[in-house]
């Protein structure tokens, strides 16, 4: 499993490591069969992302994430993140 993702029958096994990570490393990515489920931030990092939300209510989701002053994501998290999937689906021949 790659650093930060957790499926999550791991993380509730190990919630408190997943909590301290959280708090150490930055987000957590829970997936559920295989695919995102959600995201576990530090306290920190929710407060800050609220706090930027409420005073910045007419930016969208987007603008806030990636505002320099709340850094809620690396360049390389954000481009791994919003990256197309390169996957073209099967040949259908007609």
């Amino acid at each position: 499993m790659p650093d930060g993702t957790w499926s999550l029958a791991d993380a509730k096994a190990k919630l408190s490591e997943v909590v301290e990570r959280a708090k150490t490393q930055g987000p957590q990515h829970l997936t559920k069969n295989g695919k995102d489920a959600a995201v576990v931030l530090s306290a920190e990092d929710y407060r800050r992302l609220s706090e930027a939300v409420e005073t910045k209510s007419k930016r969208s989701l987007h603008e806030t994430l990636f505002d320099p002053s709340i850094r809620m994501f690396t360049d390389e998290e954000a481009d791994e993140l919003f990256a197309r999937d390169k996957d073209v689906g099967r040949p259908i021949d007609f």
